[in-house]
C-alpha cells in the first residue's frame, strides 16, 4: 500500500517547512501542479498540510503524551508523519485506518521499517481516546494558564501573551479567544478588481470593506487571475485597505509622485498604481529581495503605467531623494504574526528574540520614509503584526523623534470613508489614531495602518 498523492504531497511540504525554512504558499501550489493533482485531492492535501502547520503545538504535545518523549528526542522524518496523522485523526473525517496506515507508509518511505513501526504504535495510541480527551489530558500539564491556552489552540506563549495586550490596547482584551480561534481557521480567498481597469466578476461576492473586494463562489482564482491579465489578483482585503488609506489619506493632486518602500511582493504597488492613474500621480516601487522585485514587476504589468522597480535597501533607497514623495507606503518586515492563518509556520519560526531587531529596522525604515516626504506629504507605515513593538512603540520613537514636524492622521478615520460598511475599528487606549484590523472581527489579516503628515 503506497500513501496516496495528496498525504505524500502534504508530507513532503512538511518536511521542506521544517528542514528548509520554505513557505507552504508558496511551495505546495507548485508541487501540486507539478504532481497533477488537482481538484478534491489538491484540496485534501492544502487541508492537510495547514491543518497540521496550524494544529502543530497542540499535535506534540499529544505526540510526546503518547510516545511518552519529547518531540525533540523523535527523529525529525518521523515527527512529520506522526504531526500528520495525529491531524487527520483528531480533525478530520479520514478512517482511523487510512490515517494510520498511510502514515505509517510515509515513514517507511522516510525511514525504514523499523522506525515506522514507533509511528504505526504511537498512531494507534492517540486513536484510542476521543479528541477531547486528548485535549483534557495536555491541558492538565500546562504550567500555566497562558501555557494551557497556547496548548489548546496552538500558539507559543509569548503569541498569546502579545495578543492580548494588542487588543487590551482597544479595551478588547476579552476577545482573544476568538482571535486564536480564527488564527486556526482556514481564511477565505479574497480578491480584488484594480479599480479602473477590472470589474468585479458577476460571481464574485462583494467584500465587506474594500470597495474593490470580492470573493469568488467557486472556480480557480489563479486562472481568474491569468485570463484578466493580472488586473484581477488575489489579496487580502486588510492589504487592500492599506494601499487604500494612503492613497485616499489626502485628495490626490495631478504630478504627484508616489513610492513604495518595501514593495514585494507588489500587492499593493499593483493597487496604488491603480489609484494614481486616475489622478495622473506617478508610482515607483523598490523591494531588496531581487526575487520579491520581480514579483513586484509581474505584480503592476498589467498596470498601464511605467513603475519603475528598483533593488535597494529601502533605507538608502529612501535617503537618496529626500523631499521628493507625496505619499510614501512603508510595509515593513515584521514578524508577520497577522498573518498565521495564511503562514502558519510563521508562529513556530519567530520568536521573542526577533522582535528587537525587526523593530529597530522598522524605525529605521519609518524614518528614512519621512525623510523621503516632501511637506505636507503622507506616509503609511503598515505592519502585518498587531505586536505593540511592531506597531505603536515604532510609531511612537519617531515621533518623539520628528516633534511637530509629524502629526499624525486619523487612519481609523480614513479606513472607515472607504470601507463599504462598519468597520468596528475602536480607539486606541493609549490615544494614537492608528487603524487594527483582525481576522476575527473584519476577516482580514491583523494588519496596522498608521498615517503620517509631514509638516
Amino acid at each position: 500500500m503506497s500513501a496516496s498523492a495528496s498525504r505524500r504531497i502534504a508530507y513532503e511540504t512538511l518536511r521542506a517547512v521544517h528542514e528548509s525554512d520554505a513557505y507552504a504558499n508558496l511551495l505546495l501550489p507548485v508541487s501540486l501542479a507539478r504532481a497533477g493533482v488537482s481538484g478534491a485531492d489538491a484540496a485534501l492535501a492544502t487541508e492537510l498540510t495547514y491543518g497540521t502547520l496550524r494544529r502543530q503545538g497542540t499535535y506534540d504535545a499529544i505526540i510526546g503524551v503518547a510516545a511518552d518523549r519529547a518531540v525533540a528526542d523523535i527523529d525529525p522524518a518521523l515527527v512529520d508523519a506522526l504531526r500528520l496523522g495525529v491531524h487527520q485523526l483528531l480533525s478530520t473525517r479520514v478512517a482511523s485506518h487510512a490515517a494510520v496506515n498511510e502514515s505509517v507508509e510515509l515513514a517507511r518511505a522516510a525511514a525504514g521499517r523499523g522506525p515506522s513501526g514507533f509511528v504505526n504504535a504511537v498512531l494507534r495510541r492517540v486513536s484510542r481516546d476521543t479528541p477531547g480527551e486528548w485535549m483534557a489530558r495536555i491541558a492538565e500539564g500546562a504550567r500555566s494558564d497562558d501555557e494551557r491556552i497556547g496548548l489548546l489552540t496552538s500558539h507559543p506563549v509569548w503569541v498569546v501573551r502579545a495578543f492580548r495586550r494588542a487588543l487590551a490596547a482597544e479595551g478588547r482584551a476579552d476577545e482573544l479567544d476568538a482571535l486564536l480561534a480564527a488564527d486556526n481557521a482556514a481564511p477565505a480567498v479574497t480578491m480584488i478588481a484594480l479599480p479602473g481597469l477590472a470589474d468585479r466578476p458577476a460571481d464574485g461576492r462583494a467584500t465587506p470593506l474594500s470597495p474593490f473586494g470580492f470573493r469568488s463562489e467557486g472556480g480557480d482564482p489563479e486562472a481568474t487571475v491569468a485570463a484578466s491579465d493580472g488586473r484581477i489578483r488575489v489579496q487580502d482585503e486588510g492589504s487592500q485597505l492599506a494601499a487604500l488609506a494612503l492613497a485616499r489619506a489626502l485628495p490626490a493632486k495631478a504630478g504627484e509622485r508616489w513610492l513604495d518602500l518595501c514593495a514585494g511582493p507588489g500587492g499593493k504597488t499593483a493597487l496604488l498604481a491603480a489609484e494614481a492613474l486616475k489622478v495622473d500621480a506617478r508610482v515607483e516601487a523598490n523591494e531588496i529581495v531581487p526575487a520579491r522585485a520581480g514579483l513586484v514587476r509581474k505584480a503592476v504589468a498589467g498596470v498601464p503605467m511605467e513603475v519603475p522597480v528598483s533593488e535597494e535597501d529601502g533605507r538608502s533607497r529612501a535617503a537618496r531623494d529626500p523631499g521628493a514623495y507625496d505619499r510614501v507606503l512603508v510595509d515593513a518586515p515584521c514578524t508577520g504574526l497577522g498573518a498565521l492563518r495564511r503562514r502558519p509556520e510563521a508562529r513556530w519560526r519567530k520568536t521573542p528574540a526577533d522582535v528587537p531587531e525587526l523593530a529597530s529596522l522598522q524605525r529605521e525604515l519609518l524614518d528614512a520614509a519621512l525623510v523621503a516626504c516632501a511637506p505636507g506629504g503622507v506616509v503609511a507605515y503598515v505592519t502585518c503584526s498587531p505586536h505593540l513593538a511592531e506597531t505603536t512603540a515604532v510609531v511612537a520613537d519617531v515621533r518623539a523623534s520628528w516633534g511637530d514636524a509629524v502629526e499624525e492622521l486619523p487612519a481609523r478615520d480614513v479606513i472607515a470613508g472607504i470601507a463599504s460598511s462598519r468597520t468596528d475599528l475602536p480607539a486606541q487606549t493609549d490615544g494614537t489614531l492608528r487603524a487594527q484590523l483582525w481576522p476575527h472581527r473584519h476577516g482580514t489579516d491583523a494588519m496596522s495602518i498608521t498615517l503620517l503628515r509631514k509638516a
